[in-house]
């Protein structure tokens, strides 16, 4: 996932990034600020952390203007705290409000969860493909070379999930919230158990070594 870093000062841009690059995020920044709802844009990142007081312009304009063109998800991050600022970064088209000094697991957990709730398969979208592997939603089945394996629920969903994935690490325990939905107490055993039947079933048709396994992180296609 890409995230786009919009914040005027470069201390805490180089925190920002430095931050998601360690929870394992693609970032970008910007350090110009004049042409700020054409840059996001152009970019296409999967969420933004936008400065409210910026050069020029208020954050809270920007996203009035980018909500025009697009959903890309916008956390405010910012060093106004008052109830009024983030009531209208909400009112603006924000995902999030967090207010500055932050707590770096705090936003990352706000990071995850926005993400989480906006990044929604696409209702027109059945079938994908991948490196030859057609994963059909629709009908709940993959296939390769003619041949097709039915999936259980948490097989197409952890499949569906890293092909909106492809080639980035999917983190396990993003796997475990996607299949369970944050439900407590579930052994981080079941997911290695559902990526082994899925492996199983991926190997019955001629698929192998699709799911690559990167040790202490998670997976990839």
């Amino acid at each position: 996932m890409k995230i786009l870093i919009i914040e005027d000062d470069a201390a805490v841009r180089q925190e920002l990034k430095q931050l998601l690059e360690n929870a394992l995020y693609q970032t970008a920044v910007l350090a110009a600020f004049e042409n700020i709802t054409q840059d996001i844009l152009e970019m296409q990142p999967d969420l933004v952390l936008l400065d409210v007081n910026l050069p020029g312009q208020s954050g809270f304009d920007v996203c009035q203007s980018v909500r025009g063109k697009s959903d890309v998800p916008i956390i405010f991050v910012t060093g106004r705290t008052d109830s009024m600022d983030e009531l209208n970064g909400m009112l603006k088209g924000g995902d999030d409000y967090i207010a500055k000094p932050f707590h770096a697991p705090v936003l990352l957990a706000r990071i995850a969860a926005v993400l989480k709730r906006t990044q929604r398969a696409d209702p027109g979208v059945k079938r994908e493909i991948h490196r030859g592997v057609e994963l059909d939603t629709a009908r709940a089945c993959v296939m390769y070379q003619g041949k097709c394996a039915e999936l259980s629920k948490n097989e197409l969903k952890i499949l569906h999930c890293l092909f909106q994935h492809k080639d980035e690490i999917v983190p396990r325990i993003d796997l475990v919230e996607y299949l369970w939905d944050q439900q407590a107490f579930i052994d981080d055993n079941a997911l290695s158990v559902n990526v082994a039947r899925l492996r199983a079933k991926l190997e019955q048709i001629g698929i192998h070594h699709f799911i690559q396994t990167k040790r202490g992180m998670g997976y990839r296609i």
